[in-house]
């Protein structure tokens, strides 16, 4: 009766009296006030796409309960699939989408102050989109939350929107340059203006987006769970950033041609205009205080760094499915009638709750062999009401809270656990073991297994925030142990293997003959043992007669005078692992972050309980995941990071160039840091994802101040009215690009529905990295390359350079 990892389970009820197969022998389910139903599983095939596969399933339902199959008062009737979720998800996501791509658009025409720039840039998301999804459709790939939710179409377009900027530079340059020849020229030298600024930044972009590219190959490197969530959403990244970058050198500049008159002038906005009126400013004080400035941005660092140290940790975020999947772990040797009363009361009882839906016990093992389970395993799926029918300000972990309090009141003794139906089922099949995290006591002797693995649940128990505590029985099974006497035996002229021979005969059978089924071949083995009054106990095992060969001939003797015959705890379950035996101990982590839990478990457990020889711990589960995924990255990120670098030296061929690019990277990371703190979100892998992201998007507003300063230089300014002209003609492209990429994920770093937990954290970190990241790119960067640059000074002093940029 329990679900497997993808399934989506179809329930056959029955409103009358059908019995159905040979179920109740093996476990049995129960929902709402029925006593009794089968339920049956569709399992869904590994690589099928989800939706289309329901669909079908839907259709052949409908047509059995339509088509008169079933006996008369039977029907299947759906309890649970992935549509609803794939729904809200979805519904989640787009509104996510479409509200940010209103806002790149909006902050575009608010700095540009044109609404046909703003159309042009908006134009290359759509564009984007289109290419994505073609080549994820050519490939055989599917849409998930993350491949297309996570994507940021603000970081998409800002490729575009340094094109843009560019193309309106150079048209005004044009018509300020020479207005009768501009006018003289007509189309033709709008053209060639055109063509002549997507030629000067062309360079530029490709390699911006090389290294936007290089900053997201991590996420390629990333295996297990966190591979197949974050997996597609790498590959699509690129297929989207491959589409922008497309449309910014072809449809961007056809449609500027299109668009805009031949005749433009830049004119900024009003917010441009307070903008420049603070940076100007502060910009010509930074340079002037360049050592103050760039102590200063150490000391943001090392506040960064402090904060970030008093972050949680955790995996991933869960995703809210909707629903309660409840484990409640009976007394191991619990008969099936016992278990299927507690079954129903405990669905009873959930179902109390005014939030719950419905509820389905489940009661036992499938009869397929697919869950080694007994009896003494009560499963309960409560599917919730939407959250706006819940009683006002209660949360879901309030809620759980709750139930758990009030199932532990009225079973005492029964262990619970509260999951999700499809974290408890990928939980299950990644770790083996039925709980989000555990434990595992590698071993060879099974007393001594359970005896560590209690000493660890208590000292689990004191430790903040660990719930869902159990240790998975291993012994408890009772068993009829046979001890031979050898030295007994012996005096009876009796061998161990014939003392052996006689049991296994006795309580076990042996063949005795072969049964042929007439008019064919088949045959059949005739086994003969006692009959079971004569084997049903201890006692009466000791009866049984052992011949013993003597004088006279053969005697016989009771058993128990050659072997003690008692009634033990014996093994249940074996766990086993890479042909070692172990122990698991479940647990799960509530009202705190993962990290410190188990940091403060580990040290615990490392100081009052010592580990007896042969005897070895495993952390696994979600925190066993993390350190895999950061394992990972700390590999992975140092040569995205080093492949940047590269990318760098060979755009500048300058090594102080190549620093100093790579220097927006902390500023960017300040910022992301500072966000999760405010937003009180531990890091996880999408965090970790979140400040990869930033990495390619910083640089790039590094390449354009930097690019602009050595331009200036080339044409001869000095070298402080470089840096501020610099400055001052990148402010708008560098506030545009960042705003705008951070601007694309607020809806999802606001978001509270079904499907934003994933990538909420992703959001705030690229958010608060691009809130904060322009103002220290604007002011830092400068300071930092009026003191480092290895340019050459101009005649006139520092002073006057200032001065004369003022």
């Amino acid at each position: 009766m329990l679900t497997q990892a993808g399934g989506n389970p179809v329930l056959v009820r029955d409103v009358a009296t059908v019995v159905v197969g040979n179920a109740p022998r093996l476990g049995i389910a129960g929902m709402n006030e029925d006593d009794d139903i089968v339920q049956g599983i569709v399992l869904m095939r590994r690589g099928e796409k989800s939706t289309p596969t329901i669909q079908r399933v839907e259709a052949e339902v409908n047509l059995i309960n339509s088509g008169g199959l079933l006996p008369p008062g039977v029907e299947i009737e759906r309890i649970y699939d992935r549509q609803e979720l794939i729904k809200l998800t979805t519904s989640t996501v787009l509104h996510n989408m479409v509200v940010g791509i209103l806002l790149i658009f909006l902050l575009q025409w608010l700095f540009l102050g044109d609404l046909r720039s703003a159309t042009i840039v908006a134009a290359t998301i759509p564009f984007a989109l289109s290419c994505a999804i073609g080549l994820m459709v050519l490939r055989g790939e599917s849409a998930n939350l993350l491949s297309v939710g996570a994507i940021d179409f603000g970081l998409i377009v800002d490729a575009t929107v340094i094109m843009v900027e560019r193309i309106f530079r150079q048209l005004e340059t044009a018509v300020g340059t020479s207005q009768v020849q501009a006018s003289a020229s007509g189309q033709h030298g709008k053209y060639l203006a055109i063509f002549k600024a997507a030629t000067v930044v062309q360079k530029s972009i490709l390699f911006a987006a090389a290294i936007i590219i290089a900053g997201f190959i991590p996420l390629f490197t990333l295996t297990g769970v966190e591979g197949h969530i974050f997996g597609p959403m790498a590959k699509t990244y690129a297929y989207a950033l491959a589409g922008g970058l497309l449309a910014t050198f072809t449809v961007t500049p056809a449609l500027s041609a299109f668009l805009l008159p031949e005749h433009v002038r830049v004119t900024e906005t009003f917010v441009v205009r307070v903008l420049h009126k603070i940076y100007a400013p502060v910009l010509r004080t930074a340079v002037a205080n360049r050592f103050v400035v760039v102590f200063g941005m150490l000391l943001l660092l090392g506040f960064a760094g402090v904060v970030a140290q008093s972050l949680g940790v955790e995996f991933l975020p869960k995703l809210e499915e909707g629903n309660l999947w409840i484990r409640g772990t009976l007394p191991a040797t619990i008969s099936l009638e016992e278990g299927n009363d507690y079954a129903n009361r405990m669905r009873k009882l959930v179902g109390t709750f005014p939030e719950v839906d419905s509820v389905v016990s489940q009661h036992g093992r499938p009869d397929d062999g697919t869950d080694a389970t007994g009896f003494f395993n009560v499963e309960l799926f409560a599917p919730l009401r939407p959250a706006a029918q819940w009683r006002p300000g209660l949360s879901k972990d309030a809620l759980t809270n709750e139930m758990q309090g009030a199932l532990e009141k009225e079973f005492p003794g029964v262990e619970f656990n509260f999951s999700q139906y499809l974290q408890d089922n990928v939980a299950e099949q990644v770790l083996g073991v039925k709980g989000e995290n555990s434990i595992k006591v590698f071993g060879g002797d099974l007393s001594v297994l359970t005896a560590t693995a209690d000493k660890i649940k208590a000292v689990l128990e004191t430790v903040p925030g660990i719930t869902d505590l159990s240790v998975l029985a291993s012994l408890g099974q009772p068993t009829i142990e046979i001890d031979i006497d050898r030295a007994r035996a012996a005096r009876y002229g009796l061998a161990p293997g014939d003392i052996n021979a006689t049991i296994r005969v006795a309580i076990g059978g042996d063949s005795a003959g072969f049964l042929y089924e007439p008019g064919s071949d088949r045959h059949f083995p005739i086994v003969v043992r006692l009959a079971p009054k004569f084997r049903q106990n201890a006692e009466a095992i000791g009866n049984i007669s052992v011949g013993v060969q003597g004088p006279g001939g053969i005697t016989q003797i009771p058993l128990r005078e050659v072997a003690s015959i008692k009634l033990v705890s014996g093994a249940s379950y074996i766990y086993r692992e890479q042909q070692e035996r172990y122990l698991p101990i479940k647990f799960s982590v509530r009202g705190r972050d993962l990290g410190s839990a188990i940091h403060e478990a580990e040290e615990k457990i490392a100081q009052q309980v010592p580990l007896p020889p042969g005897t070895r711990l495993e952390w696994v589960g979600e925190f066993r995941n993390l350190q895999d995924a950061i394992g990972r990255l700390q590999v992975a990120v140092p040569l995205s990071l080093a492949l940047i670098a590269l990318l760098l030296w060979l755009h500048f061929s300058s090594l102080s160039d190549t620093v100093l690019a790579l220097s927006v990277i902390p500023m960017a990371i300040v910022g992301g840091i500072l966000a999760l703190y405010v937003a009180r979100l531990p890091f996880s892998v999408s965090a970790a994802i979140g400040f990869i992201a930033l990495f390619g998007i910083s640089v790039m507003d590094g390449i354009l101040i930097i690019s602009q300063y050595n331009r200036l230089i080339d044409r001869g300014m000095d070298r402080i009215g470089a840096v501020l002209r610099a400055g001052e003609l990148q402010m708008r492209p560098v506030l545009m690009t960042c705003v705008i990429a951070g601007a694309g994920l607020v809806p999802a770093a606001l978001s509270t529905g079904i499907g934003s937990q994933v990538q909420k954290p992703l959001a705030v970190v690229v958010v608060g990295g691009m809130t904060l990241a322009p103002v220290l790119i604007l002011i830092v960067l400068p300071a930092m390359i009026a003191l480092v640059s290895r340019r050459e000074w101009a005649d006139e002093s520092e002073e006057a350079a200032i001065e004369h940029a003022h």
